[in-house]
């Protein structure tokens, strides 16, 4: 498991894109038959993925957790975006397919990724957050599971923003200690996200963008406000976004984003607007 360190604005100015790439961008997340992880101490998440090919995998907990098992003190969101498989939470198998999620609480000790298909692999997307008390583990189909309230459409095509908000896991729709995941879908034309831009004073959020083409790149956009940089990046690569850092993206061509929060609060909608003429 790698390990990052947090970050201070008024030292990131000061970064060259080598540092900004080696401090904030997560790349090779989808490593064949290995759970790959990074450890960021901006409110303690976990991102990674397991990515079964010829053998199940294990999630186990790691000497940098100083735990008996992975989820012995945090919960874990999952999001799969490769070929069906099946994870297995203390005996009991859960069959996922494209794009299908999953929320396993606090305590839940044996915990097994594989794949239906060698030559299509799964490829299990992972958010993991410290936990103060166990929520149930819960299953998640989008395209029935998904309340009618959490599902969003947005923007427009004159804007190049038109897009749908698909929230997994949230107050309301599953439950959870901190976590919050879920997953934005551009449709075809549109290359931005959430503009105007925002912060969050009181939760950090990462982004996996998926769904982008092999020649195409994605402009990612952090920093405060008046001191915004950029990272390009391509598929399936995340990247770490700061509670005081904006997070938006405009791209070569129309792309997927999963979406992963973790702080002190869960409304979904305390965020800190940004005028957009205060952008520098």
């Amino acid at each position: 498991m790698e390990v990052r360190p947090g970050a201070n604005p008024v030292d990131v100015k000061t970064y060259d894109t080598a540092r900004l790439r080696h401090d904030f961008l997560i790349e090779n997340v989808f490593v064949p038959d290995e759970i790959k992880l990074t450890y960021s101490q901006i409110d303690r998440i976990i991102v990674g993925a397991a990515t079964p090919v010829n053998k199940e995998l294990k999630l186990e907990a790691g000497d940098e957790l100083r735990a008996n098992y992975f989820l012995e003190r945090r919960e874990l969101g999952i999001i799969n975006i490769g070929g069906n498989g099946t994870v297995t939470v203390d005996g009991k198998e859960y069959n996922f397919k494209y794009k299908d999620g999953m929320y396993i609480g606090m305590g839940s000790k044996d915990i097994t990724f594989k794949s239906a298909d060698p030559k299509n692999p799964a490829k299990f997307y992972l958010n993991s957050a410290p936990a103060h008390k166990t929520y149930p583990t819960v299953f998640i189909d989008p395209a029935k599971d998904i309340l009618p309230e959490n599902k969003k459409e947005l923007g427009c095509l004159e804007s190049a923003n038109h897009r749908t908000i698909n929230k997994y896991i949230l107050p309301g729709q599953v439950e959870s200690c901190q976590l919050e995941m879920g997953m934005t879908c551009l449709e075809p034309g549109s290359v931005w996200n959430t503009m105007p831009c925002h912060t969050h004073d009181r939760r950090m959020e990462v982004y996996l963008y998926f769904e982008v083409p092999e020649d195409a790149v994605v402009f990612h956009y952090m920093g405060e406000p008046t001191e915004t940089r950029h990272i390009v990046m391509r598929n399936e690569e995340a990247v770490i976004s700061p509670s005081w850092s904006i997070h938006s993206a405009s791209a070569t061509h129309a792309y997927t984003f999963i979406w992963g929060m973790v702080g002190e609060n869960q409304d979904f909608d305390d965020m800190d607007d940004v005028d957009m003429k205060d952008l520098k």
